[in-house]
């Protein structure tokens, strides 16, 4: 009987187990747009991790934004995304579409990072020099050199006149 009840159970479980987990909502979102809304909120938790007061200025929330921009809503882009997380391999592959979009943007980034390190570099380099702060003991020195140069040097020609 025990067996039975075993056996039973088991068959229950794998029958049970191969009908859909999550319903697919009423307003389905396509994977592209899924992903470019994905890709968005990326951002923005990127931009809250770096820089967590820059977001804090801002009137409005930024992640309504980024819905509104795509015109839906959160209680839609919950469901879907619950919907979509449901299939771990469809789910993954979505992520992996946004990481490798972050990695080319960063690479993009990186490069125009590059670009303007090198600008200021070429600037720094061109800039011209600034003059030493120069002490007025070292100034009185420099100048009674001169005086000492210039009278020595009037003295041989007034020798030459004579």
């Amino acid at each position: 009987m025990k067996n039975f009840i075993v056996i039973l159970l088991v068959l229950f479980l794998s029958i049970s187990c191969k009908k859909e987990i999550v319903k697919q909502p009423a307003k389905l979102i396509d994977k592209e747009k899924m992903v470019d809304i994905m890709y968005d909120l990326s951002l923005l938790e990127a931009m809250r991790y770096q820089k967590p007061l820059s977001l804090d200025s801002v009137d409005s929330d930024p992640t309504k934004f980024i819905l509104k921009k795509y015109k839906v809503d959160s209680l839609q882009f919950a469901q879907n995304n619950m919907y979509y997380a449901s299939d771990y391999e469809s789910y993954k592959d979505m992520f992996d579409a946004v990481n490798k979009r972050l990695a080319v943007n960063q690479r993009a980034a990186d490069s125009l990072a590059k670009i303007d390190e090198k600008k200021a570099a070429k600037e720094k380099k061109n800039k011209p020099k600034e003059l030493k702060e120069v002490s007025k003991d070292s100034v009185k020195k420099i100048i009674s050199k001169i005086n000492i140069d210039s009278i020595k040097k009037a003295q041989r020609i007034n020798r030459r006149k004579l």
